[in-house]
């Protein structure tokens, strides 16, 4: 259940924001699917503009692009993608410990860009609260562009989120979270593309047999399998399944985390 003040606060705050034309950053992930369905409402309310822009990049599940326009189009906002080759910059491929600032920046440096050709200024998007709670070096860049983040400024949780995309009748509720396909990669390890959509490619697979959180974190040569707890009996169940097509996609050993699926685990050096 949500937080009657947190609720009536993001309402206001949406309200607000309908006063002005608006460009939403839209992933079709659960935290902006939330933002656009509230901001549709409340521009048909105000007659403004809002454009849900989708970022196509080499770093996201491809995947992706499609649940976020079928969610546009159900909830009839005009939807348009851009693309953003982060192989052109060096400091995103190095895979550094702020990879993550460079390529929120560029992304959002490409938003604007969008946005100023329309004639809009207000740029939105789906920060959460427990975002500002994990090691996120993409905030300072988000930031320092002025983009608005009504969810995490009203203390809005995933949990929160959720719960009112429930309320909404909004399938994206049940979605697990799909971040940038660089966190499967230790930082200093260079991104290469291949290496991505294999990895894409392994996670698809398992989703397929069940598993609702799935990670495969690669080190080297080993293909670090993250699943929730009550599903590893799953995997172990289809141990030779999962071998056989690991091994086709060209992962040399295949382990699975006994500590299971938890968010941003290869930032235990970094917060510790």
């Amino acid at each position: 259940m949500i937080d009657p003040v947190k609720k009536q606060r993001l309402l206001e705050q949406v309200k607000a924001l309908a006063e002005d034309d608006t460009v939403l950053a839209f992933s079709g992930g659960a935290d902006s699917a939330l933002m656009l369905a509230l901001l549709s409402q409340a521009t048909r309310c105000s007659g403004k503009r809002l454009l849900a822009v989708y970022i196509r990049t080499a770093l996201m599940p491809s995947r992706d692009e499609a649940l976020a326009q079928t969610l546009a189009k159900k909830l009839g906002v005009t939807y348009e993608v851009i693309s953003i080759n982060e192989w052109e910059d060096e400091a995103i491929v190095q895979n550094g410990p702020d990879r993550c600032y460079f390529c929120k920046r560029k992304l959002f440096m490409a938003l604007q860009e969008k946005a100023a050709q329309l004639g809009i200024s207000q740029i939105v998007d789906g920060t959460n609260h427990d975002d500002l709670q994990s090691y996120r070096p993409g905030l300072k860049a988000i930031r320092e562009l002025g983009i608005l983040s009504p969810l995490a400024q009203c203390e809005m949780s995933k949990q929160d989120v959720r719960a009112y995309l429930v309320d909404l009748d909004l399938e994206v509720a049940k979605r697990p979270s799909s971040p940038c396909l660089a966190t499967r990669i230790p930082y200093g390890t260079v991104l290469e593309v291949e290496t991505l959509r294999r990895i894409e490619i392994a996670e698809q697979f398992l989703t397929s047999m069940g598993c609702y959180n799935v990670r495969v974190r690669l080190h080297g040569d080993v293909a670090r399998i993250e699943v929730d707890s009550a599903e590893m009996a799953l995997i172990v169940h289809h141990r030779k399944a999962v071998l056989e097509r690991f091994k086709a996609l060209g992962f040399l050993y295949v382990s699975l985390d006994l500590e299971g699926f938890r968010s941003g685990s290869l930032d235990v050096k970094i917060v510790s």
